[in-house]
């Protein structure tokens, strides 16, 4: 990061900390009279209602956040949940007009460890998307469970949509191909502006090739990110997919059935934070 701008992105960073702290106690010194077993504020659990302008501030202060530090998924959710309400909404209608997605909005399912039987999973075979996934999370280190809760959308239906949306990315991962160092997570974040419209996604898909060295950037330019916005654009919406049903489907089949492309360009998935 160029040294001029280092303070001011510090001292962004900290007022938008704070900021969260005073929309958190408001949740609480509220919360006493008005939170219920089923909902808070009439929403849902974790809500926390925010004004126009407090969400404009989270906007850029967690832009600010995560433009420092893209592993700060904390401040990438904000991002999303504070830019995202239009395309929220077309992703929503997406849905409602797929018989299968419309299933989804209706029964609500979770990606958690709670919610997989990892030991099925692992009993799959070779090639089988719920084995690939297994493999995907074993491989890359990650859980389904490191998903934050989503609290600043004011829209109940909504917030599972964007919940939705972050328990589908490592589903992702698996269907495009891709691992989690910074040119797979940038070749998912084209695939996915493109797929879903999110401010955050595009801002990710512009800013994250600054991150990479010239032979990725190269890789990037010229295979994945051509070969990411194209199947984006052209895919079946990847949220009315009801996953959890399709574990024992071969890989290759689902990719046919999304019209998803493999990759160009297979992508050891060493060195995470490698750029």
């Amino acid at each position: 990061m160029w040294p001029w701008i280092r303070k001011p992105l510090r001292w962004l960073s900290q007022r938008q900390c704070v900021l969260i702290s005073k929309v958190h106690v408001q949740q609480l010194h509220s919360s006493s009279s008005e939170f219920t077993d089923t909902c808070y504020n009439g929403l849902y659990p974790g809500h926390i209602p925010t004004t126009p302008i407090q969400r404009a501030l989270l906007a850029v202060g967690s832009g600010v956040a995560a433009l420092r530090d893209p592993y700060r998924h904390d401040m990438v959710a904000v991002l999303g949940e504070t830019t995202g309400h239009l395309a929220m909404i077309n992703l929503r209608d997406r849905m409602r007009n797929d018989p299968e997605g419309y299933t989804i909005l209706t029964e609500r399912p979770r990606i958690r460890l709670s919610t997989l039987d990892l030991s099925k999973m692992a009993s799959l075979p070779d090639g089988s998307f719920g084995r690939e996934y297994l493999r995907f999370l074993e491989d890359n280190h990650v859980t389904p469970d490191s998903r934050a809760d989503v609290k600043f959308v004011d829209n109940e239906e909504l917030a599972y949509v964007m919940q939705r949306y972050r328990e589908v990315h490592d589903l992702l991962h698996t269907l495009l191909g891709m691992p989690t160092n910074m040119l797979g997570e940038v070749a998912v974040k084209w695939f996915e502006a493109a797929q879903t419209g999110l401010p955050m996604c595009a801002l990710g898909a512009a800013l994250g090739p600054l991150r990479l060295n010239a032979s990725r950037l190269q890789s990037l330019f010229t295979s994945l990110g051509p070969w990411a916005l194209q199947n984006g654009r052209r895919a079946r919406c990847v949220l009315s997919i009801f996953y959890e049903r399709r574990w024992e489907q071969n890989l290759e089949d689902l990719r046919q059935e999304l019209n998803i492309e493999p990759p160009p360009v297979i992508l050891s998935a060493s060195n995470k934070r490698s750029t």
